[in-house]
């Protein structure tokens, strides 16, 4: 019997079912770190999705490319292209590409490599993988969490995907959970390692980071002390998360974020940037 995928309306994850009867829940919701539904579950196939969401495309920094939904759908993913020489790569997913977004990557040279910092990041990343084939990179914890795609390369804690471009575990929020780094143009694609409060400017000034947030719940100091060897290797001058992209958050304000959660209990709160410069 041929399978179906549907999407949670509620976050955004797909999950494989059976025509003619669709999943008793969702495991991304069901999780700890999520909130669930109030009014119940909804789940749609692909041919729903198709007919309720658009996706729309911008550049925000030159040769990397973010695709989001219209409307916002699930928890809003972005999906991150970044243009390269030697072969495209694609790191989160948007939570549904359109048949004009697909054409459009296609233009701009297809996927060679494809990979996510962990599920809330991990939107429709079936559909590039059936559309273009690309390499499917993701850490060894996460694999678990992948039935709506096949990981063809599951990796350790370090694992470079093109010159210049690398990704790190960093654990702690997810199991597994991934950044990938851009020396190139020194940006950090923390999937939800940071979180970045922006102004209505689309300006950031406030960051946190937590284990749970839905619910409040702090990362355990050695989780922070691994969020913190790994990004002080990394200097960074930007943040893509799978949310937003945020010029001039630094490395340096994310270790000073790390050093106060460190002095004493761990919170959730975001720390003003200006106390963290």
């Amino acid at each position: 019997m041929p399978l179906t995928r549907y999407a949670c309306t509620h976050c955004g994850t797909w999950q494989p079912g059976f025509p003619r009867e669709k999943p008793m829940g969702c495991p991304t919701c069901l999780d700890v770190r999520n909130a669930l539904p109030r009014e119940g579950w909804e789940f749609q196939s692909a041919g729903q999705v198709s007919e309720r969401l658009g996706t729309r495309w911008h550049e925000a920094l030159p040769g990397i490319w973010g695709f989001t939904c219209t409307p916002p759908f699930g928890l809003g993913s972005t999906g991150w292209l970044l243009r390269r020489p030697e072969g495209n790569v694609g790191f989160e997913g948007a939570p549904w590409y359109s048949r004009p977004a697909l054409e459009f990557i296609e233009v701009m040279g297809g996927l060679h490599v494809l990979s996510a910092s962990h599920p809330h990041g991990f939107g429709a990343l079936w559909q590039l993988q059936e559309h273009f084939d690309p390499l499917l990179v993701l850490h060894r914890e996460a694999v678990p969490y992948s039935k709506a795609f096949q990981v063809r390369w599951p990796v350790d804690d370090e694992h470079a995907l093109a010159p210049d471009l690398t990704l790190h575990c960093v654990g702690g929020h997810y199991e597994g959970h991934m950044v990938l780094y851009d020396a190139r143009t020194r940006s950090l694609f923390c999937g939800d390692a940071l979180k970045v409060d922006l102004d209505a400017r689309g300006r950031p000034t406030a960051l946190s980071c937590h284990k749970g947030f839905h619910y409040a719940i702090p990362l355990s100091h050695g989780e922070l002390r691994r969020y913190r060897a790994v990004l002080e290797a990394l200097p960074f001058e930007n943040v893509f998360t799978p949310f937003e992209f945020a010029r001039g958050v630094t490395r340096e304000h994310a270790l000073a974020l790390f050093d106060r959660l460190l002095a004493g209990m761990p919170h959730t709160r975001p720390l003003p940037l200006e106390e963290l410069s």
